[in-house]
């Protein structure tokens, strides 16, 4: 239900940054090919004393590999790079492209044991029903923006509704964005439980059902946000984090057409 996160860590760090997540008892280690880290966490995996059946992995696949072929062998790739035997949960990264060829190589490649789980990622409450009424194997996952500002009440509805699909959330801290560690209403919640705006994100989270993935490089606040599970919200804490809704993304907005060309720029890019 916790996750840790290496999106933005660079690469000199990611392996350090992992180990020390794993060593302050994070076993959800999250990752992606467009990340750029894939190999540098696994080579936290292949020296951490913690048994690799005790971890629980993710990576995403990234645009450019998608289509049946392409995401097979970027699997493959991915295996490599994790120094892993098999990927305890693979994503597609993004809601555009060849999605369901590429959803069919993740789920024969589920059925041969290289991926535990499979499931998407910034996927829309229409395009996760298209998914699941059109392929044989039902996602697992979605991982979505989902933090105080854009809380997605709507999508974990319709996820619990189409066969209790797992949101996780992206970007639970909104990476900082419009003062959310020191908002007024998280910061007065949190000194009730001696807890710090960050970890009332986390247990609201968590008290919603939902898998946060957070990212830090200090060892310290790594330590911090694992520490939620010493106190409950109330339904008037709830009901005070309800009021900072702003009913949209702090990034971008996924259903924009312009979204479409914004990736589209990304994958001429990037070389991965």
């Amino acid at each position: 239900m916790l996750g840790f996160g290496v999106f933005q860590i660079p690469q000199e760090t990611t392996t350090q940054a992992v180990l020390d997540a794993i060593e302050v008892g994070y076993r959800h280690i999250d990752t992606a090919q467009s990340y750029m880290n894939e190999a540098e966490v696994g080579k936290a995996l292949s020296v951490t004393a913690v048994p690799r059946e005790a971890l629980f992995v993710t990576t995403k696949i990234w645009l450019s590999n998608y289509g049946y072929e392409k995401t097979r062998a970027s699997v493959e790739k991915s295996l490599t790079n994790l120094q892993t035997d098999y990927i305890d949960l693979v994503l597609l990264h993004q809601p555009f492209g060849d999605v369901f060829g590429a959803y069919k190589a993740l789920s024969d490649l589920q059925k041969e044991g290289k991926i535990r789980a499979i499931g998407v990622s910034n996927f829309n409450a229409e395009r996760l029903a298209d998914l699941i009424a059109f392929q044989e194997v039902q996602p697992q996952v979605n991982q979505i923006e989902i933090n105080p500002f854009h809380q997605r009440e709507a999508d974990l509805d319709n996820a619990k509704s189409r066969g209790n699909v797992q949101l996780e959330a992206w970007a639970p801290f909104a990476e900082g964005k419009n003062g959310i560690f020191t908002n007024e209403v998280l910061t007065k919640i949190g000194k009730k439980y001696g807890k710090s705006p960050a970890q009332v994100i986390l247990r609201w989270n968590f008290e919603r059902g939902i898998v946060s993935l957070a990212k830090s490089v200090k060892k310290e606040r790594m330590a911090q946000n694992i520490d939620i599970f010493d106190f409950s919200l109330t339904p008037d804490d709830k009901a005070q984090i309800a009021t900072l809704e702003t009913a949209g993304s702090q990034f971008f907005n996924h259903d924009d057409p312009a979204a479409v060309d914004r990736f589209a720029a990304y994958v001429k890019a990037r070389n991965i």
